[in-house]
């Protein structure tokens, strides 16, 4: 049932009052129960608004909505792993990425990381670059006449989307100070677009990391912090700790380098309405493994690696697949609409297949039929108002239908 409170109430009672009396001082005009339902589904939401057809029957193979059949503009917020087939764990190889993409021009500046060897079948989870301010991990142009500077680049590139046109560089913890440490390199995980639709989860995200010094699992610090929002959506910061799925708790910090590396530096930034994660080479190099550590030169020829030691985006997607465990789930708003479809005792009981009626007079197949006709309804389909079709939903079973029964079928609709 539904309440109109407030002086919404009285406004409706007074509408209501004026179309009466108005019908009242006009000899012979009938009160019209249209016009009474139009005036309080003015003061109603959807989906509580009443009807003055209820008694309404369709005599052919087509019925329209009534006011009370139809719920529009509900939204629910739908969560899924990210990875392929909806899973969401990746057990992430170190070669899971194409000869093809990394032979590239645009090998130069990212790796694609796929969900198997075979690239051809497979497809593109994410992707990882090396940003660097000064531009060292690649070739400079005094090096190679053709360098396109690609972590210098990476870097501006990610600046540019995600910081305020007043900073210059990401920030991250430096001991226990927020923000208070310049990162001026990192490593750039982004979740292939597709992938994440909306956003990625805050709270659903646990990615770790295997080295010589130790292995740790990184997440955000979503759900002990206040929300930080930035130009690019939110922001929250990497921390040391592990999902407690199945407990009372979201996550659990670590007490210990939970949200800084032994070396006090943060370990990076999470930007969930991006799809993007940063972190921190220096922290990574303190806390799992040296290889993981900034660029502190550039070497002819050499791309996505320093010294021969595998370091940049080779080192860290080497880390993830010893780690052996990525996970990232999305959240997305889904629009949906309900559409109750109504057939009464009266309503059809005949069918349309050629089968139903035999001969050039149209004579029932089964003198039943006449009388006492069951059918069996298996597809609602919904049309526009040019009669074309728009959507079909399958029943689970076929529903019998007879003068002595009466069905509803809801349909939803997610887009």
């Amino acid at each position: 049932m539904a309440l109109i409170k407030d002086n919404r109430g009285a406004l409706l009672a007074s509408n209501i009052s004026q179309y009466l009396a108005g019908a009242a001082n006009t000899a012979g005009t009938p009160v019209d129960t249209n016009e009474l339902v139009r005036i309080v589904n003015q003061f109603l939401g959807t989906g509580e608004q009443i009807s003055s057809d209820m008694t309404t029957i369709s005599n052919g193979i087509y019925k329209k909505f009534g006011t009370i059949d139809k719920v529009t503009n509900r939204t629910q917020i739908v969560t899924s792993g990210i990875w392929s087939g909806d899973t969401g764990s990746l057990d992430v190889k170190a070669n899971y990425t194409s000869s093809t993409q990394v032979a590239s021009t645009s090998g130069n500046y990212y790796l694609d990381i796929y969900n198997t060897t075979d690239t051809d079948s497979g497809e593109v989870q994410f992707s990882i670059a090396y940003g660097d301010v000064l531009g060292y991990g690649a070739p400079t142009l005094t090096q190679n006449d053709n360098s396109t500077s690609p972590t210098k680049a990476t870097y501006n590139q990610y600046k540019n989307i995600l910081l305020d046109s007043a900073d210059n560089y990401f920030s991250v913890y430096s001991g226990s100070t927020m923000g208070g440490a310049d990162m001026t390199s990192f490593y750039a995980i982004n979740i292939n677009r597709a992938r994440y639709k909306e956003r990625l989860d805050p709270g659903n995200i646990s990615i770790d990391l295997s080295g010589s010094i130790r292995n740790i699992t990184l997440i955000d610090d979503s759900g002990g912090t206040d929300e930080t929002v930035t130009t690019a959506g939110r922001v929250y910061n990497l921390v040391s700790g592990s999902l407690n799925i199945g407990s009372s708790l979201t996550a659990s910090i670590a007490a210990t380098n939970g949200y800084s590396a032994p070396n006090g530096k943060g370990y990076g930034l999470f930007y969930p309405d991006m799809g993007i994660i940063l972190l921190n080479p220096n922290a990574l190099a303190a806390a799992c493994d040296p290889k993981l550590g900034e660029a502190s030169s550039s070497i002819q020829n050499i791309y996505h690696q320093n010294n021969g030691n595998k370091s940049g985006s080779v080192a860290l997607l080497m880390a993830i697949s010893g780690g052996a465990d990525f996970q990232v789930r999305r959240t997305e708003n889904v629009s949906t609409s309900h559409y109750f479809v109504r057939a009464n005792n009266r309503e059809f009981n005949f069918s349309n297949n050629p089968t139903f009626v035999s001969g050039s007079v149209g004579k029932f197949t089964q003198p039943l039929f006449e009388k006492d006709p069951h059918v069996y309804i298996t597809t609602v389909g919904l049309y526009d108002d040019a009669n074309e079709l728009l959507a079909v939903a399958k029943t689970s079973k076929p529903i019998e239908k007879s003068f002595d029964k009466e069905i509803a079928i809801k349909v939803k609709l997610d887009f």
